[in-house]
């Protein structure tokens, strides 16, 4: 288990596109929020979980924060996960990733030491919901959310910052197709990702498909 690091799951529970609180649709047998909860528990000694400050509560054995500052997105519930962690380094990740990958997380954890920012690109974009940030990324992220600038990408660019990108080919020997990054946001991304996970479960014979 990883000690210096804290897993944050932004869980907003806003889920526009959707039509319905996306946390608790299921994929497989379990719930997004559940899927992404049991693999960042697997990985990490401390997990947390952000929601919006008009969120509904959550039942959960993992810790819920809710939102330091209100209505800014991912961008401040990493803030609520880097102001609250008591470790050096959080991993950030969102609760619609279905398919994220103990092994590309653990990956990516491995390189962190000498960088504020580690982070996948894929499909030529850079990934910030799926990422190692370190305490270093704070005053940053703070003095974005003042000014109201809640684009994550904007750190990348930050020179105080340091960054490290996994490459699509670094990727690929661990998660070939990339699915560590895809999104649930509307009712096909979750035809779609049952469909993924469904074949997956016969590709290993009925075997859980949840990554560990």
């Amino acid at each position: 288990m990883i000690s210096d690091v804290t897993g944050i799951l932004l869980a907003g529970g806003k889920s526009r596109r959707m039509g319905a609180d996306k946390r608790f649709l299921t994929v497989g047998e379990q719930t997004l929020l559940e899927r992404s909860c049991n693999i960042l528990s697997r990985i990490f000694e401390r997990v947390c979980i952000v929601i919006a400050q008009d969120s509904q509560p959550l039942e959960t054995p993992v810790p819920v924060l809710r939102d330091l500052i209100p209505s800014c997105g991912s961008l401040g519930g990493m803030y609520t996960g880097l102001h609250q962690a008591a470790t050096p380094y959080i991993f950030l990740s969102a609760c619609d990733m279905p398919f994220i990958h103990a092994d590309l997380i653990r990956y990516m954890v491995d390189v962190k030491d000498e960088v504020d920012i580690v982070l996948g690109y894929w499909n030529g974009r850079p990934q910030p919901t799926h990422a190692v940030y370190s305490r270093n990324c704070l005053s940053v992220v703070e003095a974005l959310v003042r000014s109201g600038d809640l684009k994550l990408q904007r750190l990348l660019t930050t020179p105080a910052l340091r960054v490290r990108l996994i490459t699509e080919d670094e990727i690929r020997k661990i998660d070939p197709e990339g699915r560590s990054f895809l999104n649930v946001n509307t009712p096909s991304d979750l035809e779609l990702a049952r469909s993924l996970c469904a074949d997956q479960r016969e590709d290993r014979g009925g075997a859980p498909s949840e990554r560990a």
